[in-house]
């Protein structure tokens, strides 16, 4: 139904030639946005996920469309947190074989599209996506699972790279504690206006499960933890550390 609402959106412009991507990400993107058309791949490192879900709610945020095909493991109560609007934001986690005919279909309707692809992806598949992406003006996010040694897996060179660079949890003393936070550092590079590598220091999630710009002090969500209670055990975990 939300797809179908969607589709009535006209086709881009060359005075909407970018999808904003505002908020603590913006400062990643030159441009203050991304380029229609464009492929951006996530790399293969911890914390790829949560910047994969930090775009989405960035874009849904600000009243555009999202899909996410081929990603099962996608946690909605984690996207919420992070500022996703799930209602702007369709799903299609199992693909299977015809993942790309799934992608294909739905960029009639969305602004971005978030893609899981197969660990092995077919040059020709990844080429002719890219294309149908490029003609229908949308942003294609590709959350790559990895190649050989821990390299990009996807096939076809993207527009633009993000990458964690530096991942970092807070929260944990010795023996005792919760996640709270994760501090990150996320490089983008790519071509064109991209070519300078940009780094952004996040908390991705926050304290309250969004994502948050990072300075030199640790994560604010309260009282210190001065240590684990004497009448039970320490709980480890909590909302912040669903997402990867």
């Amino acid at each position: 139904m939300h797809i179908a609402a969607a589709k009535g959106r006209p086709v881009a412009t060359a005075d909407t030639r970018l999808v904003g991507v505002p908020g603590v990400m913006a400062g990643l993107f030159p441009e203050g946005g991304i380029r229609r058309g464009s492929t951006v791949v996530i790399g293969p490192s911890p914390g790829g996920s949560s910047v994969a879900l930090a775009l989405v709610a960035a874009v849904t945020g600000s009243g555009a469309w999202a899909a996410a095909v081929g990603l099962p493991s996608l946690g909605l109560v984690a996207a919420a947190e992070f500022g996703v609007r799930l209602e702007r934001l369709a799903l299609v986690p199992h693909p299977g074989d015809q993942w790309t005919v799934a992608a294909a279909a739905l960029l009639d309707g969305v602004d971005l599209l978030l893609l899981g692809p197969p660990a092995r992806a077919r040059v020709s598949d990844a080429r002719r996506l890219a294309a149908r992406v490029r003609e229908r003006g949308v942003v294609m996010v590709v959350l790559d699972g990895g190649g050989p040694a821990g390299a990009f897996g996807w096939p076809e060179p993207p527009d633009l790279k993000l990458a964690v660079a530096r991942s970092a949890w807070e929260g944990l003393g010795v023996g005792y504690g919760r996640l709270r936070a994760r501090r990150v550092e996320v490089t983008m590079s790519g071509r064109r206006a991209a070519t300078r590598e940009r780094r952004q220091p996040l908390w991705l999630p926050g304290p309250q499960g969004e994502a948050v710009p990072a300075d030199d002090g640790p994560a604010d969500d309260g009282p210190a933890d001065d240590g684990p209670a004497d009448d039970g055990p320490a709980v480890v975990g909590g909302p912040a550390a669903l997402v990867s």
